[in-house]
């Protein structure tokens, strides 16, 4: 087993792998010219001095580091003379670091740097959705040394990935503990909107309401079902693709504390869990509170800066609206608990045996509600709180009524200003045109 682990820049994460199977760390700046698959404000913020620091610390452990440049889309920047001068000295930065590796998403900037950066290994990001024989053959032949799997779109078909690691001979990794939606038809949105809100100089400056990941998580609430209907594999299952031939998982992600990664580490590297699967494959409502590091804790002026670059965009969106998203930020224990009783429990126990269909079938050609698999296993396995579930779903239909009606983006209550008049009903009771 290999693992390549999500990076949140601090020294007790490095120390605390340890012993373990950890074969690199993975991370990136908040922004740069080329960007990746987070928002800015979803990351921990690190300097450049800093992410130096922490490469030199990872690599005296043993550890790798490979850096980000998985953006899945670039504006065709990389196609112009200033964005060329960008991109090399983003990667000479990137080589004077100590970074061995880097993770592509484009073909282009792969090219790129295996003629002008030879020294870096360079792997191809989820985000380039490998999900077939020919498709992993062509990046091969374009010089990818690794290629991450789409795991939406590949972690239930075994068949298939048995086909791809016979027909290449680079390298191939598996994201383990993601829980998107299986073959979810948001995924090349989704990509976008994090690429462009993370690129330096892009006009949104790392503004992003991520409403495809609020769509997502609504949906797991709606229909229990979608806890189990997605990719993650758990420890108990990773010898089934070891015996596929695949060692090297990936681990996610970048915004957790360090005791929380570490537990992930720790449950993949002794293959199994005992409790909530959620802990291991959910993100991580994390709480400022909690914060015993300069990183995540924020004082006034640093939370003044962060309000006025991820939330108080009036040019981009309509201030007094967005306090719909504080709303569903107040229940955001929904998504993973910070303290109590989880309103959300997937028993990692009661998953046993959930492989035993794939090992047969895939899903790529079946009807999920035909087949009724993953549903016998969400009656069994998936407990949600319904005060919670309901209070959860009032917020989320509040936010989308904003986001799909347009009046995050409209200013004021006037007629000019307020909701159009397809809407303007007296029995909506809704966004009242603010």
């Amino acid at each position: 087993m290999k693992l390549s682990v999500a990076t949140n820049f601090q020294p007790d994460l490095v120390e605390g792998l340890a012993g373990l199977p950890v074969l690199e760390l993975y991370g990136k700046l908040r922004q740069d010219a080329v960007g990746g698959g987070r928002a800015p404000y979803q990351l921990a913020p690190i300097s450049r001095a800093g992410l130096a620091a922490h490469v030199r610390h990872a690599a005296s452990k043993g550890i790798a580091f490979n850096y980000l440049l998985n953006a899945s889309c670039l504006g065709n920047r990389e196609m112009t003379r200033r964005g060329q001068r960008e991109l090399e000295a983003l990667l000479g930065w990137v080589c004077e670091v100590g970074a061995r590796s880097v993770t592509v998403a484009t073909p282009y900037v792969l090219k790129l740097i295996k003629t002008r950066f030879p020294q870096l290994q360079v792997r191809v990001s989820l985000f380039a959705g490998v999900d077939r024989v020919r498709k992993a053959q062509m990046w091969e032949e374009l010089g990818a040394d690794c290629i991450v799997l789409d795991s939406l779109l590949v972690n239930r078909e075994l068949a298939t990935l048995a086909s791809i690691r016979k027909a290449v001979r680079c390298e191939l990794e598996l994201l383990a503990n993601n829980n998107c939606l299986q073959a979810c038809a948001l995924s090349p949105m989704h990509m976008n909107a994090m690429a462009h809100a993370s690129q330096a100089g892009h006009e949104t400056n790392g503004f992003l309401i991520d409403w495809c990941y609020l769509k997502c998580t609504a949906a797991k609430l709606e229909a229990p079902v979608n806890y189990i209907r997605s990719e993650w594999i758990r420890p108990e299952d990773l010898h089934i693709y070891e015996g596929l031939g695949y060692e090297r998982f990936k681990l996610v992600e970048r915004d957790i504390p360090t005791p929380v990664m570490l537990r992930r580490v720790r449950a993949y590297a002794a293959r199994r869990y005992d409790g909530n699967l959620l802990d291991l494959v959910q993100p991580y409502a994390f709480r400022e509170e909690q914060a015993d590091d300069r990183y995540y804790k924020r004082g006034l002026r640093a939370k003044l800066r962060f309000l006025l670059q991820h939330v108080l965009r009036p040019g981009l969106a309509n201030p007094k609206r967005m306090l719909l998203l504080k709303r569903l930020a107040d229940v955001r224990s929904m998504v993973t608990p910070v303290e109590g009783d989880p309103p959300v429990v997937v028993d990692n126990r009661a998953l046993d045996g959930f492989m035993d269909r794939f090992q047969k079938q895939g899903c790529r050609d079946r009807d999920c509600e035909e087949c009724g698999w993953c549903h016998r296993f969400a009656e069994r396995a998936v407990r949600i709180d319904p005060a919670q579930r309901e209070r959860a779903g009032e917020a989320y239909d509040a936010l989308f009524a904003s986001l799909e009606g347009g009046s995050m983006w409209r200013w004021g209550g006037g007629a000019a200003a307020g909701p159009p008049p397809a809407c303007a009903s007296a029995a909506c009771g809704g966004c009242g045109g603010a």
